[in-house]
């Protein structure tokens, strides 16, 4: 694990699938807001230095356990959320959000109240909330959740060869009644 991620404390047997941080367009309301109060105000600047900071010290990583998110500008503060304690993921996009590429993924837990947790700003929030959602699945071991590929394999194996029996059988009856029409009259009164 690099130093990036020294905040992070992972087990031996896990793994980041997934890391991020808000998007820099995410600071363009700040740069909307800020660059007029620097005019009028001069506050602009602190609006400006502010979301940036925020920006920057805030992180987002998706490993094969959990979800984790860093903030914090002077401290820091560490959340996790454990897969199987997640009870429902979305994301949404604003107009701006739309134009530039990003949005917020939320997560809720089960016995929580709402949103538990809330990804902001991050770059392709369906892509991410996708993959968050997968993750959560396989490890609550849902039905509809990923399957090994062996079993995926197995699956579309025992389908091909109850095709190819329909089909056979299809055939054999097709062959015999050709057989019957193609006999001679006599033969058939006989």
């Amino acid at each position: 694990m690099s130093s990036e991620y020294d905040w992070l404390t992972l087990d031996d047997d896990e793994e980041i699938v997934w890391a991020g941080q808000p998007s820099s367009q995410s600071l363009y309301g700040a740069y909307l807001v800020g660059v007029p109060m620097i005019l009028l105000l001069g506050l602009g600047l602190v609006v400006i230095a502010a979301a940036y900071l925020r920006q920057q010290n805030t992180d987002y990583v998706i490993t094969t356990k959990g979800v984790y998110k860093k903030t914090g500008i002077f401290s820091r503060a560490v959340t996790e959320i454990e897969f199987e304690k997640v009870q429902n993921t979305s994301f949404s996009v604003g107009p701006v959000g739309r134009y530039f590429g990003y949005g917020d993924v939320m997560i809720s837990t089960a016995g929580g109240s709402g949103v538990e947790m809330i990804l902001d700003g991050v770059t392709d929030p369906q892509a991410v909330q996708k993959q968050l959602s997968r993750r959560v699945k396989r490890a609550q071991g849902d039905a509809d959740g990923e399957t090994d590929e062996s079993t995926k394999e197995d699956v579309l194996d025992e389908i091909l060869l109850e095709l190819r029996a329909i089909r056979q059988s299809m055939d054999n009856g097709a062959a015999a009644r050709e057989s019957v029409t193609d006999a001679d009259p006599g033969e058939r009164d006989g």
